[in-house]
């Protein structure tokens, strides 16, 4: 199964509310992925595993993997363009 990460200072808020908006937009879609919300200390070690990464903050390296921009999933700004990317990326 495919796996997305989401991240962000603490694991608890932002990426709890950005992570239930990932998985509902996937569920729409009919896209099977595991989500989690994480926090940022734990990113190096859980990223390996996954097919996606949902920044919340700026990332401060590359990961290897797509990387979305957080941001767009709490603001709506430019979110359409990082639906797309994620179903890309998933299918």
């Amino acid at each position: 199964m495919k796996r997305v990460i989401v991240a962000c200072g603490s694991g608890v808020a932002t990426s709890q509310t950005v992570a239930s908006k990932v998985k509902r937009i996937l569920s729409e879609k009919k896209i099977s992925a595991e989500v989690e919300a994480v926090d940022i200390k734990s990113l190096d070690h859980l990223i390996k595993n996954c097919d996606v990464y949902v920044a919340i903050t700026k990332p401060k390296k590359a990961y290897g993997i797509p990387t979305l921009n957080g941001i767009a999933f709490l603001t709506g700004m430019g979110l359409d363009a990082e639906i797309e990317k994620l179903i890309a990326t998933l299918k």
